[in-house]
């Protein structure tokens, strides 16, 4: 008799305890908001996305400490059509352990992070390097729903891509900054603001 092969058909994966609802919304960018320059702190994040799976390891750097912490994260959004909330696990790991987990497939993203404070929020700002150079997203949190749903888009930002797929960092991880332009044109998506990008 064969050993079973687990299939997505035949797998139970149930909720887990552990994770826990991430609301964000996701602002394309031109670039850095004004009152920030590269110069100024920030943190240096690679994320090696898992090929085929729902897993990332991140690899977060302090430049000015040289201090790492190094994340294990499940994240998806239980409605593919509503990006803007997902289910995130995080197990922190030590050095050892993530080479080990390092040997698997990945699809890696570089960028540079900074925080932002714009209208008693905290933003995170992304500058995209390697592949996806030019590229700047900012991110912001919330608490509940209601304030997700009511956020008014930030001036500093020129699109709100909360809901536009290739913009998830496990699509970005496949794609290069050029990729992302011929997507958005093809699909007549944001016409007006890949002519910003393209005027940049």
């Amino acid at each position: 008799m064969g050993v079973a092969k687990l299939t997505d058909l035949n797998t139970i994966v149930p909720d887990s305890k552990y994770a826990r609802v991430e609301r964000e919304r996701r602002y394309l960018l031109q670039d850095l908001p004004e009152g920030l320059n590269r110069a100024d702190h920030h943190f240096q994040i690679t994320d090696n996305y898992l090929t085929s799976t729902r897993l990332r390891i991140r690899k977060l750097r302090d430049p000015r400490t040289n201090k790492w912490t190094v994340k294990f994260t499940q994240k998806y959004a239980p409605d593919p059509n509503d990006l803007s909330r997902t289910m995130i696990t995080n197990i922190y790991l030590n050095a050892t352990e993530a080479e080990i987990l390092s040997v698997f497939e990945a699809n890696e993203i570089r960028k540079n992070r900074y925080r932002f404070e714009f209208g008693g929020r905290e933003f995170s700002i992304d500058m995209f390097l390697g592949d996806l150079f030019g590229l700047v997203l900012a991110e912001v949190s919330f608490e509940t729903d209601a304030e997700l749903s009511s956020f008014p888009q930030p001036p500093f930002a020129i699109a709100d891509v909360t809901n536009v797929e290739i913009f998830t960092g496990g699509k970005l991880s496949e794609l290069t900054f050029e990729d992302i332009r011929t997507a958005i044109e093809q699909n007549g998506l944001l016409l007006q603001e890949v002519n910003s990008l393209r005027a940049s």
